[in-house]
């Protein structure tokens, strides 16, 4: 007879988010797979649990899912748990799961919090309806398409970002809609929780002039009826660098952070747009001499 997996959700910060039902579920399987045995192990000392782990994340979740498979099949209990949230919404478990539901494995999942959810809802817009895009492409025509597509949406959308990012894809979802309003959720359920909420040229300008740590989503408003539709033309010239400088210091960049956030979006070094810039500096200087 087969085991069982359970799927299960943890806290994503504060750990009285946990549910008794979760707790009960790791105290009685006979194996926890986990993203981070060490951030898990810190979850089960906290609660005094005392089951087995070993290690299930990204660089190994195949050769670990036939594993795990293996272990169900021999009638054992399985818990999957990632760093926080629940395992299959940006973090691994969509692959073992897919793979016991094709074995007739039982499959149960218990209820955690889930961030993209708790953001949602802080950030004030409309709920009723949304789309969850995950962590949108670091670059490239693909995350141009990613942000056109959400910001023509008439229903919220939802991003998981990167704190080392945000200052970047604010700043290309303010180039595309800058009066669309938005918040940014940080550090949810934990100690230095904060939400920001404005206009994305507003969120753009503020995370453009700070360092930010921590975990983020990011919470957009959809199109409005009476905006206009954009689109992304397949026709267009590529970005000229020098003028998305200007327009970034228009907007309230300093000049330091507009090379950067340029370098950023268009996948240059800075040192690329720093020269490009002067040049064109230097040319127009010497037209006026002439």
């Amino acid at each position: 007879m087969p085991g069982k997996l359970y799927l299960v959700g943890t806290p994503i910060g504060n750990l009285e988010d946990i549910s008794l039902r979760a707790l009960r579920v790791l105290r009685e399987v006979d194996l926890i797979l986990a993203e981070d045995t060490r951030r898990t192990r810190g979850l089960l000392a906290h609660f005094d649990i005392h089951t087995s782990l070993t290690s299930y994340h990204q660089h190994n979740e195949k050769s670990m899912a036939e594993k795990a498979l293996v272990w169900l099949a021999e009638g054992c209990k399985l818990a999957l748990v990632t760093d926080a949230g629940m395992p299959g919404i940006s973090d691994p478990g969509e692959h073992l799961l897919q793979q016991a539901l094709m074995k007739k494995v039982p499959v149960e999942v218990i209820p955690g919090p889930t961030a993209f959810a708790l953001a949602l809802v802080i950030s004030g817009l409309p709920a009723d309806r949304f789309t969850f895009w995950g962590f949108p492409p670091r670059q490239g025509k693909e995350r141009q398409e990613l942000l056109v597509a959400a910001l023509s949406r008439q229903e919220t959308s939802v991003f998981y970002e990167a704190p080392t990012r945000i200052s970047r894809t604010l700043t290309d979802l303010a180039a595309i809609a800058p009066e669309r309003p938005a918040a940014v959720a940080r550090e949810l359920t934990k100690i230095h929780e904060e939400v920001t909420r404005g206009s994305l040229l507003e969120l753009a300008q503020v995370f453009g002039e700070r360092e930010t740590k921590g975990e983020i989503c990011l919470v957009v408003a959809g199109r409005s009826p009476e905006e206009k539709e954009i689109s992304l033309g397949s026709d267009s010239p590529p970005p000229d660098p020098v003028a998305l400088v200007a327009q970034l210091q228009a907007e309230g960049f300093t000049r330091k952070q507009a090379l950067r956030e340029t370098a950023q979006r268009l996948g240059l070094s800075r040192r690329e747009v720093y020269q490009k810039v002067v040049l064109q500096k230097n040319t127009k200087d010497t037209s006026f001499r002439n």
